[in-house]
């Protein structure tokens, strides 16, 4: 090997290692940044030695496929159980003290004390109040889930405008690993800029990828409408301005298709779809329990004709607009929850006379009951017994159909912790998937200090002996000079 071969191989293995320590360098640099990809210098050899021929970023598909799909069913579950606490507090109250079976079962009492003692004007205003907390309870928990619909139609519109925006942003990102990649320059960083953004986008909505010439990449939805392909397609929603029991929300459509919400709650991924979810199923179905929990209050407390003239039952204590004929029987009445009042025959405040609810004839003589004076407890006993009555109620209350108004309250209330705690399970298992393919895919592409560290000293000691070749050739190279 002649002196100047050997000088061109120390050379080109000093360049190499520069440009080794620098990407190892470049690696610890960003060993927090949970966007990089771990960088690593590949090395080619030469007639003269080695060089670096590309600078390759780790990267592995499958798991980064599993990544993007365990984020999105994450955000989508935690999503459900955090706003789903939300709406069982707000209709529910803390420890359901604010719901219509808690109500109810007070009204069940005060009427019970009332009956032991029917001469008393004193328990007569207690059962009034308790009719009063129980339409307070349906009035103010059917206001609670429409804000809350509310609410919900408000963050769907700022979802849409951010993944907008990441779609734009998405898009420069690509064109830039295209021209990168198409010229053969170093397109790196901007993959990890593009990644990055995919893994924001699936926090809204799930997605699949897929790459074609110079790393070009399309986005689609899990079923299937088109993201981004070469451009961003536009996601556009309208927000509803009210939202009332029977309102529908608007969907939102993604390059012209609705985005579909009629995946199981267990199976929701992203924000947008548990937002979605929220807004048009499960505020919904709530909302026709509280309707049919009124419904079957007016029902339950209705007078009927004492006269045998057959007359038709007409509310009582409890009535609605369309009072005093009662609501259709078996079938939801939208927004009757938040219709319901106490009866103003009934109302002190109103001038009414609380003991009618002991004596009847609120729609008149006819359906007067009490002909034995102030002892008479008969029709509260009654009222009393008719709540734990089996009666029909609405299929599309999502609970069952044929029990008593007792047991279809606290049903609802059931209902909705079943809600949070399948959420809670769903969150949960979401969560340690999201943990474990996170982890995998760090082990793959995430930077490991301690192995970067052991590859910075071996490059060290690379360096020093190519430091001494240059130094013996140039040694020799002095004294072939000192000869001549």
């Amino acid at each position: 090997m002649s002196l100047s071969t050997a000088l061109s191989i120390a050379q080109n293995a000093l360049l190499a290692t520069s440009r080794r320590t620098s990407v190892v360098s470049q690696n610890i640099t960003n060993a927090d940044n949970a966007d990089y990809s771990r960088r690593s210098a590949v090395l080619t050899s030469t007639d003269t030695g080695v060089r670096v021929s590309t600078i390759q970023r780790a990267a592995n598909a499958a798991l980064e496929k599993q990544n993007l799909s365990a984020l999105s069913q994450w955000e989508g579950q935690q999503g459900l159980l955090s706003r789903l606490n939300d709406l069982a507090l707000a209709v529910n109250g803390s420890d359901n003290a604010s719901s219509a079976a808690t109500a109810l079962g007070k009204l069940q009492e005060a009427l019970q004390l009332y009956a032991a003692t029917p001469s008393s004007a004193n328990l007569a205003e207690g059962a009034l109040d308790a009719a009063r907390q129980v339409v307070r309870s349906l009035n103010e928990g059917s206001a609670q889930i429409q804000s809350f619909r509310a609410d919900a139609d408000a963050e769907i519109g700022t979802a849409v405008d951010d993944l907008n925006k990441l779609l734009a942003d998405f898009e420069t990102a690509n064109k830039a690993v295209i021209a990168a990649t198409s010229t053969g320059r170093d397109a790196n960083t901007a993959m990890d800029q593009r990644n990055a953004l995919l893994r924001q986008i699936a926090e809204y909505v799930p997605i699949s990828t897929f790459t074609r010439a110079n790393s070009d990449m399309v986005i689609t939805t899990a079923d299937g409408s088109t993201l981004f392909e070469t451009v961003a397609r536009q996601v556009s929603f309208e927000p509803t301005t009210v939202f009332g029991a029977g309102i529908e929300g608007n969907a939102v459509y993604i390059d012209g298709v609705p985005l579909s919400s009629n995946d199981s709650m267990s199976a929701i991924s992203g924000k947008l779809g548990s937002l979605i979810k929220l807004r048009d199923e499960v505020a919904v179905t709530f909302q026709s329990q509280l309707d049919e929990i009124a419904r079957g209050t007016i029902q339950a407390f209705a007078e009927t004709d004492q006269s045998g003239g057959g007359a038709s039952a007409l509310a009582g204590l409890f009535t609605w607009s369309g009072g005093p004929a009662l609501p259709a029987a078996g079938s939801a009445s939208t927004g009757l929850a938040a219709d319901i009042s106490v009866n103003a025959a009934f109302d002190s405040d109103r001038g009414g006379d609380p003991t009618l609810l002991r004596d009847g004839g609120a729609n008149g003589t006819a359906y007067r009951a009490n002909s034995a004076g102030a002892s008479y407890s008969a029709l509260l006993i009654k009222y009393g017994d008719a709540i734990d009555k089996d009666m029909s109620f609405d299929a599309g209350a999502g609970i069952a159909t044929s029990v008593s108004l007792s047991e279809f309250t606290a049903n609802s209330v059931g209902w909705i912790e079943g809600l949070r705690q399948n959420a809670s399970r769903a969150e949960l298992t979401s969560s340690a998937m999201l943990t474990r393919t996170q982890e995998a895919l760090s082990s793959e592409t995430g930077v490991n200090v301690d192995v970067e560290m052991t590859l910075l000293l071996d490059l060290e000691h690379a360096y020093e002996a190519s430091a001494r070749i240059l130094r013996t050739v140039d040694e020799m190279l002095g004294t072939l000079l000192d000869m001549a």
